[in-house]
Order: structure tokens, then C-alpha cells, then sequence
């Protein structure tokens, strides 16, 4: 039996309309999507390529002596500064040093914040901005995977901070990153330095989802003791003082700590409205983050009452003199401020859907709309790719 001849491709004038149907691939879509330990430009990096530069090395060093000496300045105060500390500021700017950032989970943080403050520190070199961030914006944010046993294991009576709590206890390390500051924070021998520096190690080391979880987790506003766990998730007692000082005060702590410093700068940055009609900055995602950061400094904020979601720093205006609408306006921007009042009622709202979810396999994960990365939204375009990949071969095959 003679064998059927076979197929010929089809000619180019077919395929060619054939191929305009399938969608253009997104712009980068060839390219890695960004991780949280990679730094487009590390303030630590970008000193190792100054000290290779004799002129370079010289000005970081001439105006690291400047900024050591002269300090932090509030932002209502105006040192004088001497010319050749300018003219090494300027200098710096055109070095490799520019725009170099950090990362609040990287490791030598403090040295990369060092760095970066040599740079920014004084305000009176030209530099010193509170609405410009150090650390760069590069985290990707991640689904929260719930094993669905674990679900199993929580009681339906249970209000959501106490499931969010237990959810914490299954995981390991957070767990053992919540006992720390447990420990830290309790006890009538509570220092509350060790206290603050275990909190701030839980919100910065324990999984983005878990930390949120338990401070953020939604109540019922009859529900005191929902409230009241959820306040109690920063240990008011042992890390906030216990008389509330000057809001001007902590403000004066916080400039002179790089670290703490730089976690208001992020806050200010990502949660302040830009416009008087109340549009924010960034997206509710990084400004939770920022506002998560500042927990374990001296400027913590924490839920005002078990009843409510409103947050505050522990501190008072009273007795400001003559800078009392700079204090006021200072702890409005967490008691008053839209922006971060709006990202927690958000997230809230998205914790409260979170176990209504069903879950076909043994694991669901469950990404926020406002928070996925660009670049995964981009690849919408798979799908459709291959429908069309699969219709052309179809149409090959029968040619």
C-alpha cells in the first residue's frame, strides 16, 4: 500500500497571521524576578568601589570625620558646617556612593546603614531627607501556603488572633522567634532594651505572613480579649515606657540610632499622604512593612485600646513650648494618618477572608490582589500563549 504523502508545512503567508495571534511577551519577561537578597546597588558595595578610587576614598573619609563631629541635627536646626565637609559631600555625589541603599534583612545591615548616613546624615550638607529611604524597595511579596491540617487543628470558637497565634506555634521558627521575645518581655525583671531588640528581631525575621498575622488579625469590636492579644502581641507592659515620654524626645532617640533613623525614614516614606486629598505615597503593602519595621525601636506604636484598631506612639505633646504643631503633627502621623489607618483596615479584612478560603489540595496559598508583584502578573500571557502554540500545531498537522 502505497504510504499517504506527508504533511507539507504551511505556506509563510499562513503562518504568519497565524503567529500575530499569539500575544507578545511582557517586557523583561526573559529576566529573574527580583529576591529579597539582591541589592541592586549595596551602600557596602558601593564604599568597596570608592576606597578603589583614591579621590573617592578621600572625601568618604573627610566626610565621615565632618558628620561624627557634627551629629545629628533635628530637622528645625541649622549647624554650621564647615566648606571642605560640604565640598566632600559634593564630591560623593558624583561617586559611586550615589543612591546606594540597604536592606532590612540583609546581613551587615548596621555597617550599610552606617554607610548610607555618612552620606545623608546632616541635614545642613545638602542631604538630609526624611521622605527618601534607605533601604531599597525590592522585596517581592509571597503567598501565605496554609497546611490544611494544621486549619484542622484550630478550634472554631477561637477568635482569629488567638488562630493566628497558634498558626505562629506550628511553625517552627517562628515559634521559637515568638518564645524569645515571650521570654524578653515578661517577668517583673523585664529590661526593656533586651525586650525591644527581641521584638525587633521577630518582625524582622519571622516570615512576613506570620508577623502580620498576629498583629494584624481582625476582632470583633465587642471582643476584648481578641483586642487586648492583639495589643499585647508588642508587650506594652515591658516595651513601651512606662510614662509616656515627649514625642519630641523619642524623635531625638530615633534620628540618633541609624537604624531606628532609617526605619522612620521608610515609614515616612511609604505611609505619608502625598496630596491634602489624602493620596498615599506607595502602596498598602510597604507601608505596612515600614510600619512593622519601626516595632522594636524606641519610636514602637502599638494598637491604642483592645476596642479598636487605632494605633499610636507612646508619648505625649504636653509641655512642647513653641514646637508644639511640630510634636502634634509628628504623632498624628500615626495616630492620624490615613494612609496606615487604611493598610491595616485592609489587611485586616484580608486576614478575616483568609480561613473562609477552600482548599482542594493539602495546601492553598493565598496572594492579596494589591500586593502582587508585576512581573508574576505579567505572566498572565502563558495561558493564552500555549492555547495558541497548541492550535497551531492542530492546523500543521491536518495541513
Amino acid at each position: 500500500m502505497e504510504r499517504p504523502p506527508s504533511p507539507r508545512p504551511p505556506p509563510p503567508a499562513l503562518l504568519l497571521p497565524l503567529l500575530l495571534l499569539l500575544p507578545p511577551p511582557p517586557l523583561g519577561a526573559g529576566e529573574p524576578l527580583p529576591t529579597e537578597g539582591r541589592l541592586m546597588n549595596s551602600c557596602i558595595q558601593a564604599r568597596r568601589t570608592c576606597q578603589a578610587d583614591p579621590t573617592c576614598k578621600a572625601a568618604y573619609h573627610h566626610l565621615d570625620a565632618c558628620t561624627s563631629s557634627i551629629g545629628t541635627p533635628l530637622p528645625s536646626e541649622e549647624p554650621s558646617v564647615p566648606a571642605n565637609c560640604l565640598e566632600a559631600a559634593q564630591q560623593l555625589r558624583n561617586s559611586s556612593l550615589k543612591g546606594c541603599t540597604c536592606h532590612r534583612r540583609m546581613k551587615n545591615q548596621a555597617t550599610c546603614l552606617d554607610i548610607y548616613w555618612t552620606i545623608h546624615r546632616a541635614r545642613s550638607l545638602g542631604d538630609y531627607e526624611l521622605d527618601v529611604s534607605p533601604y531599597e524597595d525590592a522585596v517581592t511579596s509571597k503567598p501565605w501556603k496554609i497546611n490544611l491540617n494544621e486549619l484542622n487543628m484550630l478550634k472554631p470558637d477561637w477568635d482569629l488572633c488567638l488562630k493566628f497565634a497558634m498558626l505562629c506555634t506550628l511553625n517552627d521558627k517562628c515559634d521559637r522567634l515568638r518564645k524569645a521575645y515571650g521570654e524578653a518581655c515578661s517577668g517583673p525583671r523585664c529590661q526593656r532594651q533586651v525586650c525591644l531588640g527581641q521584638l525587633l528581631t521577630f518582625f524582622e525575621r519571622a516570615a512576613e505572613s506570620h508577623a502580620q498575622g498576629m498583629l494584624l488579625c481582625p476582632c470583633a469590636p465587642t471582643d476584648r480579649r481578641c483586642g487586648e492579644r492583639r495589643r499585647n502581641t508588642i508587650a506594652p507592659r515591658c516595651a513601651l515606657p512606662p510614662a509616656a515620654p515627649s514625642c519630641l524626645e523619642l524623635q531625638r532617640l530615633c534620628l540618633s540610632d541609624p537604624l531606628c533613623r532609617s526605619r522612620l525614614v521608610d515609614f515616612q516614606t511609604h505611609c505619608h499622604p502625598r496630596d491634602i486629598l489624602g493620596t498615599c505615597a506607595t502602596e498598602q503593602s510597604r507601608c505596612l512593612r515600614a510600619y512593622l519595621g519601626l516595632i522594636g525601636t524606641v519610636m514602637t506604636p502599638n494598637f491604642v485600646s483592645s476596642a479598636n484598631a487605632s494605633v499610636a506612639l507612646s508619648c505625649t505633646c504636653h509641655g512642647s513650648g513653641n514646637r508644639q504643631e511640630e510634636c502634634e503633627q509628628l504623632e498624628g502621623f500615626f495616630s492620624r494618618n490615613p494612609c496606615l489607618a487604611e493598610a491595616i483596615a485592609a489587611k485586616m479584612h484580608f486576614h478575616s477572608q483568609l480561613f473562609s478560603q477552600d482548599g482542594a489540595d493539602s495546601t492553598f496559598a493565598v496572594m492579596e490582589r494589591q500586593n502582587t508583584n508585576p512581573a508574576l502578573r505579567s505572566l498572565a500571557w502563558v495561558p493564552s500563549l500555549l492555547s495558541c502554540t497548541l492550535t497551531l500545531i492542530l492546523l500543521l498537522s491536518f495541513w
